[in-house]
């Protein structure tokens, strides 16, 4: 499926289209951003993302004169650069800065689950929010425990007092529906989901793994069911804090379900046209499945309509 479609059915987080230029930026670079008349700026406090609400539907888009008197620009990041050349800069919200009071803090999965913003300006708070979170995270060095600086607008930290230099990380997690290539696929419940809620399966891939091997293992752990073939799917940022959830089909080689109740209160076969029901919310048990926001849901949705 093509991430940056911009359907009612598009993916949450996944369209950005600014330019980051990375490899070319210097230590000159942040600094000509935050001169730029034009910047762009998402400010964030420990409660959410500043939104501007005068029209009654949240703007978490500042301009550089509404922004400077609120935050931090010590710890901006440089996300990057539009199709107009305007610079776009993610900074945290400095301490004691009051705020007007059509400004609110909203936190970001909830901007994202009420479908108020623009495909490409969620893809940027995303973006926005992994690394402020991973700068606020990093302040010392793991090698030598010295002070760390970021560096080239927030592309990278480097260690004050032995040069060390690491990236932003990103925690890989395979998301996979599996099915067994007959019509029917695996759904689970996790006990901290809402009632009638059911889900793929999904877990963190471990050092020295392969993504395909992660997903046979995962589902063996979560299900006691054994996988061959997996094709990749899709990819999805998730910001909370720092993932990126690959999805995945799935064939399953054994069809014994066997859970043993502590990461899922529930596992069992759906057929097609069960899964058909969830998706269009008229399931005669009122089981439902995620909204297009999730990977999740394309995943399903790909199972129902035969792709698998």
């Amino acid at each position: 499926m093509d991430n940056f479609e911009s359907s009612a059915h598009r993916m949450g987080f996944a369209a950005n289209d600014l330019a980051r230029d990375a490899e070319t930026r210097s230590e000159q670079s942040l600094a000509d951003a935050l001169a730029a008349p034009g910047g762009l700026y998402y400010l964030k406090s420990e409660e959410g993302w500043l939104c501007q609400a005068a029209s009654g539907t949240p703007e978490p888009v500042f301009s550089r004169e509404a922004a400077s008197p609120l935050v931090d620009l010590g710890h901006a990041v440089l996300l990057g650069w539009d199709a107009a050349r305007r610079p776009h800069i993610a900074a945290p919200l400095a301490s004691g800065r009051g705020l007007a009071e059509d400004v609110k803090a909203i936190d970001l999965r909830s901007l994202a689950m009420q479908a108020v913003l623009s495909p490409e300006v969620e893809g940027r708070l995303g973006q926005a929010q992994h690394l402020l979170l991973w700068h606020g995270a990093n302040g010392f060095c793991a090698r030598c425990g010295g002070k760390t600086a970021s560096e080239a607008g927030g592309v990278r930290r480097r260690c004050t007092a032995c040069g060390d230099i690491v990236f932003p990380r990103i925690n890989p997690v395979t998301i996979m529906l599996v099915h067994d290539g007959a019509g029917r696929c695996i759904l689970g419940r996790q006990p901290q989901f809402p009632e009638h809620f059911w889900s793929c399966l999904a877990g963190f891939v471990e050092a020295g793994e392969t993504l395909d091997d992660a997903v046979r293992r995962e589902t063996f752990e979560e299900a006691g069911v054994t996988v061959g073939e997996v094709a990749y799917h899709s990819s999805q940022p998730w910001p909370f804090p720092a993932n990126l959830m690959i999805g995945c089909l799935a064939l399953a080689t054994s069809t014994d379900i066997v859970f043993d109740g502590v990461e899922l209160e529930a596992c069992r076969w759906f057929d097609r046209d069960e899964v058909r029901a969830m998706l269009d919310g008229r399931h005669p048990d009122g089981l439902l499945v995620p909204k297009p926001f999730a990977i999740a849901h394309h995943l399903i949705r790909a199972f129902a309509e035969g792709e698998r």
